[in-house]
């Protein structure tokens, strides 16, 4: 048997915490690794041949893991079998709330998505028009996916999420329809419906899958429609007192006609690198939106309906070389602003510049903004493209529903 797995300092595990912790850690080794033998979870794990036989039954019996296949042509056998975490377990669902358009993601424990929707919502909807479109396509996905009862639900939605209640606040600024829609949503389904900022849900995407894997510190610098920020410190979501922590919208720079207020953020960050404010400075530089909409938006990678028209902007400067340059410089320098304050206060090593116009000028933009942030700071900072631009929320949404889902069914232990 294999000695009692030590939980803190002067206390060891009892034998029932030490199984759990035990499952739990075959359990992360099959989702990370894929399907494996119980030689190999033997190997990976350091537990003796008897423990690791124990915790593959019990793992079965729970339903949680099954035999998957063999690995190797040539072998036969019972160690010869490899397991796998039976996907089908739990289905997950993750939602993407934008102004003009919900998309409805449902996955399965893995996380691998069986199913999408993009639902577009009408500027004189009224909310009741709006939750009812919205829970018809959750439902369409539901049903395409063959799951009936979801799990787990996350939603991403703009505004902010308050840490103690979970409940959107900052409505002023939010379409009333995504409140109704969040109390819909669990008010029709006894499942836990999680709820968080948007941008957020883009950083844990960036980190597990995007630009930022290899840091567990960073900044997202959202680009999109509007601005936001979300802080990862020592590979922690920080969301502030009130959640507002990377409402940088909101932040006073200098080259704007006013200073933002309480009830809006015109005048601050968002009023130089918004979507609007990003056409605008395109016009002056000769690039209208108007002209290049059409072609750089086909080659853009978002399923959101309401895609911002800065996209194709940005897109197409980079694509037109020598054409473009003046325009992204002038866009760089003014994000470099948002990006040198952050860096003053937070010192985070590296800055993403993530959402769809984040994505769409890519490494010619994150350099142009690290040039004019070396003037402006004298940290170093790493300043990257996002990965996954406009399809970071909607997978940031999956993978906390995949994390609530797993930390149920899969024993914590401790």
């Amino acid at each position: 048997m294999d000695a009692p797995r030590t939980v803190a300092a002067g206390r060891t595990a009892s034998p029932t915490t030490a199984r759990l912790i035990n499952d739990r850690l075959a359990l992360q080794l099959l989702q990370s690794e894929g399907a494996l033998t119980a030689g190999q979870l033997k190997t990976l794990t350091g537990l003796s041949r008897p423990t690791v036989a124990d915790l593959v039954e019990r793992l079965q019996e729970a339903g949680l893991i099954t035999v998957v296949g063999e690995s190797g042509a040539q072998r036969r056998g019972p160690n010869a079998r490899l397991y796998g975490i039976v996907a089908d377990r739990a289905h997950l669902v993750g939602l993407d709330l934008r102004t003009h358009s919900v998309t409805v993601a449902v996955a399965d424990l893995l996380g691998e998505v069986r199913a999408e929707r993009t639902v577009p919502i009408g500027p004189d909807d009224t909310p009741d028009t709006a939750v009812a479109a919205a829970l018809a396509g959750l439902d369409k996905a539901l049903a395409a996916a063959g799951a009936p009862h979801p799990h787990t639900i996350a939603v991403g939605a703009p505004g902010l999420v308050d840490p103690a209640t979970g409940r959107l606040g900052g409505t002023d600024w939010i379409p009333s329809w995504h409140v109704a829609l969040v109390g819909e949503l669990r008010a029709r389904r006894a499942v836990p419906v999680l709820l968080e900022n948007e941008v957020n849900l883009a950083a844990i995407a960036e980190q597990r899958d995007g630009a930022a894997r290899d840091h567990d510190t960073f900044v997202l610098l959202w680009l999109g429609h509007g601005t936001g920020a979300a802080v990862v410190l020592d590979g922690t979501l920080r969301r502030g007192a009130s959640g507002g922590t990377g409402e940088i919208g909101f932040l006073p720079v200098p080259g704007t006609a006013a200073l933002p207020s309480a009830s809006g953020c015109d005048g601050g960050f968002h009023s130089l690198a918004g979507s609007a404010a990003i056409c605008a400075l395109a016009a002056q530089h000769g690039l209208p939106a108007e002209a290049v909409a059409g072609p750089a938006a086909a080659d853009a990678p978002s399923p959101d309906t309401d895609a911002p028209p800065a996209e194709a902007v940005v897109r197409a400067a980079v694509a037109a070389g020598d054409a473009g340059a003046a325009f992204l410089d002038a866009l760089a320098a003014r994000i470099a602003l948002g990006v040198a304050a952050v860096c003053a206060v937070l010192d985070p090593g590296c800055v993403v510049l993530g959402g769809e116009i984040g994505s769409g000028g890519g490494e010619e933009l994150a350099g142009r903004v690290a040039g004019h942030l070396a003037r402006l700071s004298p940290l170093r900072t790493d300043v990257r493209a996002g990965a996954l631009g406009g399809r970071a929320v909607l997978r940031g949404a999956v993978l906390a529903a995949r994390d609530a889902a797993q930390n149920e069914l899969f024993p914590p232990g401790g």
